[in-house]
């Protein structure tokens, strides 16, 4: 098993320099073109996703101990946010940038579709990784057809309220950590996933991400597209906006009601001291 956990760190160490070197590059070729960013989503959401499946595997087939699944996802996340060079890599986060004005919904429109074409690249091409043999979880997994379980073990509803609430989470600390230095809040976020991964991933696998759920869930037998758009689609949008309503909407309106209701006015000023 160390030998097979070795070889799965060698072809993510891969996976993430090989995705620098094709961000590097194309920012020589490209330049300050228009286009970079959106190549660069492209990239970041390949190498998002690719390490994912390899992640997947581990957990699934190689059975590794929890506390070693966990680490590895800490850690893949600290890479993943030092590496992404402002790709968004989720369509969840893509329409919340919008709502923010952040980005035009025309370039969220592209990024989202370069983000769903990359999880398309890599659910094709990592089979073909894994077909190589480098490591027996590679052969096992390649004798059982490239198979994958089943990711939902739970009800639908409750499927979905878990990736909600995932969503919900990750998005809500996200907007609260905008404060924190770069180098603070990029370990806060792994953390905060790992946590999720941790209390929701038995249910649903926790991806809360719609185009990685599409290149790692969606292929798995056992449920209809239907019932993983449901999950894996719905559940995220909707936690996104529920964090996005709450904390811009309904606190702040609450906290307006409540400074009315105190008999002050806009200014903190009493109104009763005014008359």
């Amino acid at each position: 098993m160390a030998a097979d956990l070795g070889i799965s760190l060698a072809i993510l160490a891969g996976i993430v320099l090989l995705s620098e070197v094709m961000r590097r590059v194309a920012a020589k070729v490209l330049g300050k073109s228009d286009y970079l960013v959106y190549v660069w989503e492209i990239i970041s959401t390949l190498q998002l996703c690719s390490c994912t499946h390899e992640l997947k595997l581990l957990g699934e087939v190689g059975r590794v101990d929890l506390q070693i699944g966990l680490t590895l996802t800490y850690l893949i996340s600290v890479v993943h946010g030092l590496t992404f060079r402002g790709a968004i890599c989720n369509p969840s986060s893509t329409i919340e940038s919008v709502y923010r004005s952040r980005i035009t919904g025309r370039c969220a429109a592209a990024r989202i579709l370069c983000q769903f074409v990359a999880a398309s690249v890599a659910r094709c091409v990592v089979p073909y990784v894994w077909a190589l043999g480098l490591s027996d979880l590679h052969v096992r997994h390649k004798l059982f057809g490239f198979k994958c379980f089943n990711p939902i073990n739970a009800p639908l509803l409750k499927a979905t309220a878990v990736e909600l609430g995932c969503a919900f989470a990750v998005h809500s600390a996200a907007t609260h950590m905008q404060e924190l230095s770069d180098k603070y809040k990029l370990h806060a976020i792994a953390l905060v996933i790992t946590t999720l991964v941790y209390a929701g991933g038995s249910a649903t696998g926790a991806v809360f991400n719609p185009a990685l759920a599409f290149s790692t869930q969606f292929s798995c037998s056992g449920n209809t597209f239907a019932e993983y758009s449901l999950v894996y689609w719905l559940g995220p949008v909707l936690g996104m906006t529920g964090s996005v309503l709450l904390y811009d909407k309904v606190i702040p309106s609450l906290s307006r009601k409540s400074t009315h209701q105190n008999g002050l006015d806009s200014n903190g000023v009493d109104d009763k001291k005014k008359n």
